[in-house]
């Protein structure tokens, strides 16, 4: 298998096949970031890629759901992306579905038909890490895109009926600024129907720019407590039926709701740790974290 780099997939892809389609990421500037540090993007080329499907055909003929790793491999052009759809199903005809992880501004370049077409060859599955849908918080982080985007991008793949999942991110605004982050994130993905939410808390590593902006009094990380009460205000101001996985080795209390029906429970389950733990030990915790692989 043609691997380079680092390999990423998300946990609950963890069942699935994996398969490089590009490595690095296409993008790189945004400020919390360090994953792919220092990799040159590059999509992985058709043959290498074909190779690589022969290979999982040997080894696994009745894969069902694929995932294509790369920070977002969802950049490739729609030609190009039906290309390797279309050569999975050559060599993998029990595939029903293909995953990857995609930006929105991947998704501009593409229109709906396109998109339908797309989700009729098996590619259904978008992991997006919008982190945020507060436009001041977007902007911070460097994202490269507004909720507006947000909302026009993801209703377009709501209308050719593909399948999507968010990351938000608590504390990614900063000392005083998750409540603000919390309503308006909550209020944009309201409008949508992600068919979950995945939940990080950012954590500040020596070689992300946040981290330069930290030791600089530029950026002022916002405390643990602070991020709980942000995560408590976001399930509280959900108005969509979806799942919220708050249970990454980034949250120092981790917590799984489906929501509506799970708000009261999992936010009093939060409380307790507001209530109950110091600030300090969970600052301790976030500080011995290495990496969130």
């Amino acid at each position: 298998m043609h691997f380079t780099g680092r390999t990423w997939r998300p946990p609950y892809e963890a069942h699935s096949v994996i398969i490089q389609a590009a490595s690095g990421c296409a993008y790189q500037k945004c400020r919390f970031c360090n994953l792919y540090k220092g990799e040159c993007f590059k999509i992985s080329p058709i043959e290498e890629f074909e190779e690589d499907l022969a290979e999982i055909k040997s080894y696994q003929p009745y894969a069902r759901r694929i995932f294509w790793t790369g920070a977002n491999p969802f950049v490739m052009s729609y030609e190009n992306l039906k290309l390797r759809a279309l050569t999975v199903r050559d060599y993998l005809i029990k595939c029903r579905t293909m995953a990857m992880f995609a930006s929105i501004r991947d998704i501009k370049d593409k229109e709906v038909w396109q998109l339908r077409k797309l989700k009729a060859m098996g590619i259904n599955g978008l992991s997006i890490g919008v982190e945020s849908g507060d436009e001041e918080t977007l902007s911070l982080a460097n994202k490269g895109y507004t909720p507006a985007d947000i909302l026009e991008q993801c209703r377009k793949l709501e209308e050719a009926d593909i399948e999507y999942y968010f990351v938000f991110m608590t504390g990614l605004a900063g000392k005083g600024g998750g409540y603000r982050n919390a309503v308006n994130s909550a209020e944009l993905f309201s409008k949508l129907n992600p068919y979950f939410i995945s939940v990080d808390s950012l954590t500040l590593f020596p070689d992300t720019e946040f981290y330069q902006m930290a030791q600089a009094g530029q950026f002022i990380p916002a405390g643990e407590k602070e991020r709980i009460r942000e995560l408590q205000v976001f399930i509280n101001h959900l108005n969509i039926r979806t799942h919220v996985f708050a249970n990454t080795v980034s949250n120092y209390a981790p917590v799984t709701a489906y929501l509506p029906y799970e708000r009261e429970k999992v936010t009093s389950e939060l409380q307790y740790v507001i209530d109950h733990t110091a600030e300090q030990t969970m600052r301790d915790y976030r500080a011995n974290l290495k990496s969130l692989g």
